[in-house]
């Protein structure tokens, strides 16, 4: 008898109405699994082969799947894998920062294709979007060159930038970014680019990236701790991004905690002892020299004293905040991830170890409580990519899609309203 692999996939529905769901649901097994056939896709989605087998060709005839060479296992009929087609969609990420702009673009499967990045110019965001805009117009040049079918099947702009969003603060506060924040720059990037553009703190964008293509991949409940600038947290709860009322959910770094130096009882933000932004003024770094991680990696590895004192009190709060996502959140696994270059990322997750005792200790784990996800200056603009492909073929909880809006190509709009489902 031969032995049927497992494949990770959500459930589809058999029911009327539902056949958006079911391509996204089709589309997702994929991108988790790399190829199956329409058996593997049958057993895995709870539909029926008839069903899978129209979805297959009309995903095929749109360009999203193709088709490999048939395989015979054992004695029985031959087998035909499926695959998705890189090039059936592209999308483009924006990561804003405080000193820099990077851009990224994806194919369906989340490989990057390029990447650019630019310093933001000192005049806020009225220079700034200017620069922005003409960073993606270059990326979407280039792309044209090496995939002509790209603007075609561009599904759309993911930005990220640091939160939290909405609320009240001081125009120099370093930790903020209130001047972007309160200028209209979906309005304009919109407006500049023809695309849809939505926006999720970098946190989140990690977390997206984590679940797209990194550790949290075919993982339904993680928390993404980011570390880069500042401090924050991503939550994927039953599959799906968590993002709060506001956009703000995962803020851990805004959490107020005594200071450990002084006589009185004043209370910060634990980001101001755990970031890279605090690592630069105990280093003499300016955060935005461009040579930043090089020298924070050179002197991590030199054992530089005060790399090792900042490393020791940031994993003493850090071992209290995971311990306290683990009770809150009981996800299967944290993800320590950001902006890190990597020597410090190992030096740090090193001495986490042992972790505090939690909810999350079982003796049966399928993984681990705490591990590396991406720790590199690209990661959030990664996951600003990954999200327009995410909310264009990832499926919802519920059976019905959730509705898409954005500019396309006519053609490929006709395609998506059609057959993945949603208003365009």
């Amino acid at each position: 008898m031969n032995e049927i692999r497992p494949v990770r996939a959500k459930s589809g529905t058999n029911q009327e109405g539902a056949s958006a769901h079911n391509r996204r649901v089709m589309i997702d097994a994929l991108r988790l699994n790399g190829h199956l056939s329409r058996a593997d896709l049958a057993r895995a989605t709870a539909l029926t082969k008839q069903a899978v087998s129209n979805i297959i060709e009309e995903l095929e005839n749109d360009g999203l799947v193709a088709s490999l060479a048939a395989v015979r296992k054992g004695r029985g009929q031959p087998s035909t894998p499926y695959r998705l087609v890189p090039e059936g969609a592209f999308a483009i990420g924006l990561q804003i920062d405080r000193h820099v702009t990077r851009t990224i673009a994806v194919d369906l499967i989340g490989a990057v294709l390029i990447r650019k990045e630019v310093n933001l110019p000192g005049g806020g965001p009225e220079e700034g979007v200017d620069a922005i805009l003409a960073l993606i117009d270059e990326t979407r040049r280039e792309l044209v060159t090496t995939a002509p079918e790209f603007n075609d099947r561009l599904v759309g702009l993911g930005v990220a930038m640091p939160g939290p969003f909405g609320i009240d603060s001081a125009t120099d506060d370093p930790w903020m970014m209130a001047a972007w924040q309160s200028f209209p720059l979906l309005e304009r990037l919109s407006e500049g680019t023809g695309l849809d553009v939505r926006l999720q703190n970098d946190a989140a964008a990690a977390a997206t990236a984590e679940k797209m293509v990194g550790a949290a991949h075919g993982i339904d409940h993680a928390v993404c701790v980011y570390l880069g600038y500042g401090l924050g947290a991503g939550l994927i709860l039953n599959g799906e991004l968590y993002r709060g009322g506001h956009g703000n959910a995962g803020e851990i770094g805004m959490i107020l905690s005594r200071a450990r130096v002084g006589a009185d009882d004043a209370r910060a933000p634990i980001e101001h002892r755990i970031s890279i932004a605090s690592l630069c003024k105990g280093l003499d770094i300016d955060p935005a020299d461009p040579d930043l991680y090089r020298r924070i990696d050179a002197a991590a590895g030199s054992k530089d004293r005060r790399v090792t004192d900042w490393i020791a009190g940031a994993a003493h709060e850090l071992r209290a905040t995971i311990q306290l996502l683990e009770t809150i959140f009981d996800p299967q696994t944290i993800i320590l991830c950001g902006g890190m270059p990597p020597v410090l990322a190992n030096l740090l997750i090193d001495a986490l170890h042992p972790l505090l005792p939690s909810i999350a200790e079982r003796r049966q784990r399928s993984t681990p409580r705490l591990q590396l996800g991406f720790t590199d200056p690209w990661a959030v603009a990664v996951g600003a990519a990954a999200e327009p492909v995410s909310r264009t073929f990832d499926p919802p909880v519920g059976a019905a899609a959730e509705p898409i809006s954005r500019t396309f190509d006519p053609r490929f709009s006709a395609i998506l309203k059609s057959r993945v489902g949603g208003t365009l």
